[in-house]
């Protein structure tokens, strides 16, 4: 039940979006879960970093030849790259799950490295792709990923540094007014905040915020 609210609550948020866009955030938020899965699911960082090194390559390699068979590559190569999204920028977000295949208990710099290489690279490639970024999306963006990193790490305090980092990017992200088209990432980082806050998914106070954010942009 509780994944089936997220997946509700984020397919929500990514209809915030214009319509153009949707397909590209869509294949840019499968490619993060898919790098994610690869580090959850590696009991041998080894084997692991074979597997990230192979998807840092053929990001970059979406500059010079057409994607293989592989369905998150293909959406990226149709819906993110023509919007001016280089796969070399992408490829950047194998650095931070590197980090954590080195140090699942990460310091407070390996905690700012993964909040910019992931949801910095992330949400700066979606802004491109609604259609033009913000100066607060590279704080929007590592906010988020550093409240899931917060809630996913098994180490206490490695868990309570990531998500104090969290609250602070995201309380200088979600100031001011949003433009409408980059309503989604801000719609994902007000999620973010109530992940922090231990708001249950799917609870009406988390779905009016998100239909508040929708209409006002704060």
């Amino acid at each position: 039940m509780v994944n089936d609210s997220l997946t509700a609550e984020r397919g929500l948020a990514l209809g915030y979006a214009p319509d153009a866009a949707q397909p590209g955030l869509a294949a840019l938020l499968a490619l993060d879960t898919t790098l994610g899965g690869i580090v959850r699911s590696t009991s041998q960082p080894l084997v692991g970093q074979m597997r990230l090194t192979w998807w840092h390559d053929a990001l970059a390699a979406l500059a010079t030849a057409p994607p293989p068979a592989e369905p998150v590559l293909q959406g990226i190569a149709t819906h993110v790259v023509p919007a001016g999204v280089a796969g070399t920028d992408l490829a950047v977000m194998i650095d931070a799950w590197e980090v954590l295949l080195d140090d699942p208990s990460p310091d407070d710099a390996a905690i700012a490295l993964f909040g910019q290489r992931r949801g910095g690279v992330l949400f700066a490639a979606a802004a491109t792709v609604c259609g033009g970024g913000d100066g607060r999306i590279a704080d929007l963006g590592a906010g988020w990923a550093l409240a899931d990193l917060a809630a996913k790490l098994r180490d206490g305090a490695a868990a309570a540094r990531a998500g104090q980092a969290a609250a602070r990017h995201l309380a200088a992200g979600l100031t001011g007014t949003l433009p409408r088209r980059l309503r989604a990432l801000g719609a994902l980082a007000v999620l973010a905040r109530a992940d922090l806050a231990g708001t249950a998914p799917g609870s009406p106070s988390r779905v009016g915020r998100l239909l508040l954010h929708r209409l006002t942009g704060r």
